[in-house]
């Protein structure tokens, strides 16, 4: 017995520390496991995407085409001498507002006044010889050929007296037409020659801006349609501006048509040869639901969006509308309440996990945000 205890014991002894080696090799292999687990759930957030998200918006959409073109004035004039002569008076100056027939300037006009004062003399004379022929004539005493022909010369120089008044009221230089004096090219004293430019008028009610616009365009466009003037020199002042003609016809040489965009500007700001940018809104659109530009895909003629659920990343297509400053009218494929992936979708697809991030701030910029998140 005591043999057999003693053999047992023994082999108790031996074994114990193959146990205790498997108990340790046990718990390793238990905490390797654990230890992988942990790996593996770390290596997976790793692996996810930064992405930066945007929810939709609903808004009014419009539709615009944007153009450039000189702002020009809607009437102007190049008042010329239509007689010569001395400056005598002049009554307007550079900025002021005349209305058409509004005397701007006067000249001499001594040598004009005798004329005139000669052709009356001359008609007064003639008007009774052919009176005193006429009374003949009906008695019979001076043939009728005789009064027939004083009647052609009394005609002939009553158009000449008509003609020499005309003249002399050229000496009063006229505004042909409502506007503004833009400039005054004329001085107190100068003896002037006829055609002799002396004054420029430029209406600036309203100002106009002629938009070439490409034929495919064409149907697009109408008459009343508003538009928005914006002028990089008044510091990206606005203006509203109206469609007021279209041209009918395409210019073949450029493909082009004229559509003349009319402006009102009752401070004055706008002047003649500035250059402006045009919006003409040519569609709008209320409670338009619309995505960032973007976040939108162009593949193969088709576009999409990825969104986020549940910490993945899903491709969805859309049907888009309108589009304006930044943003595209969705028509179709999205609720509404999805948020939509604006930055990091280059390395996305369906299923792909990912991280949203915070927006970059505005200093950064979307190309940084872009940067950041690969």
């Amino acid at each position: 017995m005591r043999g057999e205890s003693i053999v047992t014991v023994s082999s108790i002894r031996y074994r114990l520390p193959v146990l205790l080696a498997c108990a340790i090799a046990l718990a390793a292999g238990c905490s390797n496991g654990k230890a992988k687990d942990k790996d593996k759930e770390s290596t997976e957030a790793d692996a996810a995407v930064p992405v930066e998200v945007q929810p939709l918006r609903r808004a009014a959409m419009v539709a615009v085409y944007s153009g450039t073109a000189p702002v020009e004035a809607h009437e102007e004039a190049e008042v010329v001498a239509k007689v010569g002569g001395e400056v005598r008076q002049l009554f307007v100056e550079e900025g002021d507002s005349v209305k058409a027939g509004q005397i701007m300037a006067r000249l001499d006009g001594d040598r004009l006044r005798l004329e005139v004062a000669q052709n009356e003399a001359n008609l007064r004379k003639l008007e009774r010889d052919y009176n005193r022929q006429l009374e003949l004539s009906e008695k019979g005493l001076v043939a009728k050929g005789t009064a027939e022909n004083a009647k052609f010369d009394l005609d002939a120089l009553r158009a000449a007296y008509d003609s020499a008044r005309l003249e002399l009221s050229y000496t009063e230089i006229r505004a042909p037409i409502d506007g503004v004096v833009s400039a005054r090219h004329i001085k107190l004293g100068n003896t002037i020659t006829q055609n002799t430019p002396t004054f420029h008028v430029t209406n600036l009610d309203p100002l106009v801006a002629y938009v070439h616009i490409p034929e495919k365009e064409f149907r697009k466009l109408a008459p009343q349609q508003t538009a928005e003037v914006v002028v990089d020199a008044l510091g990206g002042d606005r203006f509203t501006g109206t469609i007021s003609r279209i041209s009918p016809t395409v210019d073949p040489k450029t493909g082009t048509f004229r559509a003349r965009v009319e402006v009102q500007d009752p401070s004055r700001r706008l002047k003649p040869g500035m250059f402006a940018r045009v919006n003409i809104v040519y569609e709008r659109r209320e409670d338009a639901l619309q995505l960032p530009r973007s976040a939108l895909i162009d593949a193969d003629g088709t576009q999409s969006v990825f969104v986020v659920a549940g910490g993945k990343a899903e491709q969805k297509p859309v049907q888009t509308g309108l589009t304006n400053n930044g943003w595209v009218e969705v028509v179709g494929g999205l609720q509404g309440d999805e948020k939509v992936v604006v930055v990091g979708q280059a390395a996305l697809k369906t299923g792909t996990a990912v991280k949203v991030v915070d927006a970059a701030a505005p200093a950064d910029g979307p190309a940084a945000a872009q940067a950041k998140a690969k």
